[in-house]
């Protein structure tokens, strides 16, 4: 450097400066982590048939994301725009989508969903239940941080905060915080500062006080059916935070053509001038003429329209956080070392039950959508609360409701239940005790399956799944499985999860599985005295020894 004359010493210096940028760079996107695990992936042999086949299983809706991705293909260019007219899909299709901060293919419906609402800015995603609204959400989400917007907000009904946390993390390089609970004021305040996705409750909502104006990149409304009567207080909080933001994205799956005075409050909060301009007519016209006049601020996709090649096969995990009720009786389950009672302690008190709530919430969605649902658990007292809670409730989620089938009922009447719950019109639900149901008993007529709790054995709720997921069934099967966190569920998970994968699924497909499925499931005694006596440790609680009744 001495001996350089000025011009080289300017180069050498920009040249230094310029090579420290892109190795900050590189080390903020994490291209080390990257780096390593591609040596690992090279070092790794090839994959088994099994193993690709088991991985498929797993992730198939992954992989069938990144080959529309990769292809370009699309089922229908007009089914997957929602069947928008030209001048508001043109200006849609011109919206770009950054991905930078996203860890999941989008499929192409998703990625026009994602850019409707960029370009349009305040709007409702109402697509059919299981196209992935919340994948679409996040996208969205992460082109606006791409370009700079710092805080976002997503508001959902509290049976669902600990899903969207998640659904965050995994599908987005996205901070994000929870804003729930004793200390949300100080998770607040915390997100004020250093920015992210804050996620909070339609109740927690209305004690924060509203942005300044541009200050929010987008505010999320998940399930925003909740806020369709604007003289309830969750409905005025939602509307003074959408006044305050530039970005707003109301997702809810009911169909709104059938309830256009509530399709008409929704868009009032977004956008007034077209709220006054959509009248019941236009709701009685027919859908055609329906789509045209809310074109600009609602999209709606089937599943048969844009999923003609998704698998049949759809798994959820809904994690659900514990009431204080439901805390109280699991804490004196774990006292009592029952580990039946904790299993089921989630439903103990019904009225304040989370999971039950949670259920009743897909059950409205499947109702309004005219699929028939089927409720597995393993005990016949959680299904009695399930059936009294279902045909209780006012609305498309009370109805008919069949069961429970259990074991002591004659395997003939079984089969005549199923049968009058496949005959029944429309939306139906059936409660059964899934080792009663998993086996002999063909429910193809359900679209819906609802785990109650994890089961011990894996293979009680694959054979209980394919009840449903068989030959003769014509539509996608979603799977539903409630678990609560911080306790019995997630243990048991967690321990299932370190179980072989690999040979759980090549034992499934073998004869001596088909007849000895313990031979390939873990000690239910050994689990629930290990579950029980670390749930006992976790929460200082010195009880009986043993487990319970298993």
């Amino acid at each position: 450097m001495l001996l350089a004359g000025q011009a080289k010493r300017d180069r050498a210096l920009g040249a230094v400066a310029e090579v420290r940028g892109l190795t900050e760079e590189a080390e903020q996107g994490a291209v080390p982590e990257l780096l390593a695990q591609a040596s690992v992936d090279l070092l790794r042999g090839p994959s088994t048939e099994v193993a690709a086949w088991v991985d498929f299983e797993l992730r198939s809706a992954e992989y069938y994301s990144l080959l529309a991705e990769i292809s370009g293909r699309s089922p229908d260019a007009a089914a997957a725009e929602g069947f928008l007219p030209d001048e508001v899909a043109e200006r849609v299709r011109r919206q770009l989508l950054d991905d930078t901060h996203r860890r999941v293919s989008l499929r192409g419906y998703q990625s026009f969903g994602a850019r409707f609402a960029l370009a349009q800015r305040k709007v409702i995603l109402g697509d059919e239940m299981g196209l992935g609204k919340t994948i679409q959400a996040i996208a969205a989400l992460s082109h606006l941080a791409a370009e700079g917007r710092s805080h976002f907000v997503v508001v959902c009904p509290a049976s669902v905060l600990i899903n969207w946390t998640r659904e965050i993390e995994a599908r987005s390089k996205l901070r994000v915080m929870c804003l729930h609970g004793p200390d949300r004021q100080e998770a607040f305040a915390d997100w004020k500062g250093r920015g992210g996705v804050a996620v909070t409750t339609f109740d927690a909502l209305r004690g924060f006080p509203a942005p300044g104006g541009g200050e929010i990149g987008m505010l999320v409304v998940d399930e925003a059916h909740y806020v369709k009567n604007p003289k309830t207080r969750r409905a005025q909080a939602v509307t003074e935070w959408s006044e305050r933001c530039d970005r707003v994205l109301f997702m809810t799956g009911t169909p709104m053509e059938n309830r256009v005075a509530e399709f008409r409050s929704l868009v009032n909060i977004l956008q007034p001038d077209l709220a006054a301009a959509v009248g019941d007519r236009d709701g009685v016209a027919g859908s055609k003429a329906f789509r045209k006049a809310v074109a600009p601020v609602y999209l709606r996709r089937n599943q048969q329209d844009v999923l003609t090649e998704l698998p049949a096969l759809q798994h959820t995990d809904e994690w659900e956080e514990l009431s204080a009720s439901d805390e109280a009786a699991y804490r004196e389950a774990v006292r009592s070392a029952n580990f039946m009672a904790m299993r089921r302690a989630a439903y103990a008190h019904p009225e304040r039950s989370a999971k039950l709530n949670r259920l009743r919430e897909i059950v409205e969605d499947a109702a309004e959508n005219g699929l028939k649902v089927v409720v597995f658990s393993n005990f016949r007292q959680v299904l009695g609360v399930v059936k009294d809670a279902l045909e209780a409730a006012p609305g498309p989620g009370g109805g008919r409701v069949f069961g429970p089938l259990s074991g002591s009922v004659p395997p003939a009447r079984r089969q005549q239940v199923v049968d009058e719950f496949a005959a029944a019109p429309g939306h139906a639900v059936l409660v059964a005790q899934i080792e009663a149901a998993g086996a002999g008993l063909n429910m193809q007529a359900a679209s819906v399956v609802i785990i109650c709790e994890p089961q011990v054995k894996p293979t009680i709720e694959n054979q209980a799944v394919a009840r449903a997921h068989r030959m003769g069934q014509v539509r996608p099967v979603r799977v539903h499985r409630l678990l609560a966190t911080r306790g019995v569920d997630e243990r048991m998970v967690r321990m299932l999860k370190n179980k072989s994968r690999l040979f759980d699924a090549y034992a499934r497909r073998s004869a001596v599985a088909e007849s000895t499925p313990d031979a390939v499931d873990v000690s239910d005694v050994a689990m629930a005295r290990q579950i029980v006596e670390e749930e006992q440790a976790r929460l200082g609680t010195v009880g009986r020894q043993g487990a319970g009744p298993a």
